[in-house]
Formats: structure tokens, sequence, C-alpha cells
């Protein structure tokens, strides 16, 4: 009956089904959730699309990727420039010399240069071997103490210097007056919300929802001679090696009677005492003008199952186990694996929709 069935419904799968569709070739979507979209699905509450599993900013440098995902949904000017909060004193990121006169009354990118300097040069770090050294020998103490370590310990549930230094190695300084998070030269919100895109990708495709593929994997490998598979790729192999480890979130939604709660779509709350990283604010993201509004906090969590696994937690343990998976997963001849569950990486909406399309190009030729 079918070319292809593709397990789970976000951009991995709804790319690759759109694409396959376009050469001719019957898919059926299968997703165990109630929704198609996956992470990047809105919900509608008064007016408002609300990011059901937390804030997705658009944003690339790609524009082959800008101009294909401005095809189906045309995305809105929204730049993203976050406020974090630290003890009620509000601070622009990522750090830039608004912050920095925040900080230290500094006015130009010299003076802001030998304040850091002056704060890392008794610390003697020359080869950082943890996430605490690595945003030290960067930002300096200041920064690090305010704005980093309570965040990042929140975040991941682990001491900063438990932590690798990789995962902060990008971390984004600027000695200019621009708070825009991103470098990209495209950035956006679509203009309706995410389910446009979505759906639009998924225009002619069958879907199925609240269906599990590991209810009854025989009967569903039966369907297709092909599988695209989106999910936990320890899942699909039985845990044989073990169980991959990720960081969870948990989300607390609100409607206020407001039209504006703290005009901004993100602050980040850094100080480790606040039990949530951040509020979102959903209107913000569209320019809304609703009479109410609708916040989320986003809580950090342990992952295990039955919570949705949203950060691969990629130490050198967890690579090492993955790296066992993705030797069996080579091996198959009639299963792609792809997206950020399948491949154990954090990617960004660009980047998987990058790694569909180059999937689809090397599969189909």
């Amino acid at each position: 009956m079918y070319d292809y069935l593709i397990v789970g419904s976000g951009l991995f799968g709804s790319v690759f089904a759109y694409e396959a569709k376009k050469r001719g070739k019957r898919c059926l979507i299968i997703d165990k959730r109630d929704h198609t979209g996956g992470n990047i699905y809105n919900e509608s509450v008064e007016g408002i699309n609300v990011h059901k599993y937390g804030a997705h900013i658009f944003h690339t440098n790609d524009k082959r990727i800008w101009d294909y995902v401005n095809s189906f949904v045309e995305f809105n000017r929204y730049t993203n420039t976050p406020v974090a909060d630290y003890k009620g004193e509000f601070y622009n990121l990522p750090f830039n010399m608004n912050t920095f006169y925040q900080l230290w009354k500094v006015k130009t990118p010299a003076e802001a240069k030998a304040v850091i300097a002056d704060q890392i040069k008794d610390l003697n770090i020359t080869d950082p071997q943890n996430l605490e050294e690595q945003a030290l020998s960067l930002v300096g103490t200041d920064i690090y103490e305010k704005l980093i370590k309570g965040y990042t310990e929140k975040q991941w549930g682990r001491e900063a210097k438990d932590l690798p230094a990789f995962i902060i190695k990008r971390l984004p300084v600027r000695f200019t007056f621009d708070n825009n998070y991103f470098n990209d030269t495209y950035q956006g919100i679509p203009n309706g919300g995410y389910n446009k895109l979505t759906e639009g990708l998924l225009e002619g495709t069958e879907v199925r929802l609240n269906e599990n593929y590991f209810d009854n994997k025989e009967y569903y490998n039966s369907l297709a001679p092909q599988i695209v598979f989106t999910g936990k790729i320890d899942q699909y192999y039985d845990y044989q090696f073990g169980k991959l480890q990720y960081r969870s979130l948990r989300f607390e939604q609100q409607t206020l009677d407001m039209d504006n709660y703290q005009g901004s779509a993100l602050v980040n709350y850094t100080e480790r005492e606040i039990p949530f990283t951040r509020i979102i604010e959903h209107k913000h993201f569209e320019f809304g003008t609703q009479p109410k509004t609708v916040i989320t906090h986003e809580f950090p969590a342990e992952w295990d199952e039955g919570k949705e696994p949203f950060y691969p937690i990629n130490d050198q343990l967890n690579n090492d186990t993955y790296k066992k998976y993705k030797a069996l997963a080579d091996q198959e001849s009639n299963v792609i694996f792809g997206g950020r569950l399948a491949e154990y990486r954090y990617y960004d909406m660009h980047q998987i929709i990058g790694s569909a399309l180059k999937k689809v190009e090397t599969h189909f030729g």
C-alpha cells in the first residue's frame, strides 16, 4: 500500500514525506501524539499561538532553507532579544555592550575588555577542563556568577564544574550594542504559527495519530518496504547497549487577564534558587495585540521513561553508546534514521530541515 512508513511527524518526518510525495512516492506517517508537528506544534489559546513544547525561533544563514520554509508560510521579522533576570536586576542577552554597561557602567569596548581581562588574569586558566573554567576564561567572574552559573546548573541538573567545556565553547560575546541573540542572516516566526508549516509539508500525505510504532512494530513494518524512523534509536534496538540519557522539560502554562505580562517573549531567570529557567510570553513572537496573554514557566527536569526527551547529553559515555547503535543503523538497508532522537544530537530547526533534504537527495539520487 505504501512506499514509506514514516515514524514521527516532526520536521524531519514531514520534510521527508513532502519530498517523497513530490517524487511520486506514497507515504504513511504515524505519530504517538494526538497532533502533528512534533515539538514545534502550536496550540491556539485566546487567539495566541502557544509554543507547546518551549520557544521555537527559526534562524538560519542558508537562503535555500529560508526560501524553502517561506514557500509554505511567510515568516515574520521577529528578532530574539531575551532578557536575563538576576535577583530582580535586568540584563540584556547575549552578552554585549548593553550588558557590560548594566554591570559595570562601561561605555566603550576597550573599557569592557579591560574589566574582563582584569577578572581573569589571576585565574590561570590556560586549558579549560570543564564548563566553569571555559566560561570564566571567556567572560570573567561577574558574568559567570550572575548570568551563567545558576542558569546552566539548573538546565543540566549538574554543577558547572562537572559539565564538559564544549557545551559553552561558542558563548556569544559581543563588543557592540546589539541585543540580537542570533548572528544568522534570516530569522523569524511563521505568521499564524508553526502548524502552517507542518500542515503545508504534510498536505496530501496520510497521517495516523495516537499510534505508537512500538505497540505493534511487526505490523507497522509490514505496511511499507522502506521505513523512516525519527524516534529514539536506542528504543528501536530494544536498548541492547543500554539507554541513552537526556534532559527533559516541564511546562506550567497560565492564561492571564492582561494584555502584556513582561514585555518580551523570553525572560531568563539565572539565579540557582529560582526553579524555572525562563518565562515565555507567547504573543510577542507574533506581535500580538490580544486582550489576554499566555505565559509558560519552563522547568528543566531529569529524564526518565514517560517524559519527553528534549536534550541529548552528549558526554563521552553517551556518545560511545550511541556509536554502537549507529553501527547497527548503518547496516540497515531499508531503514532511514533521522532527526534529533534518531541521530542523538541537538538540532536547530534549520539543521533538521537541512539534514532531511540531504538524506532525501542521497536516498533518491
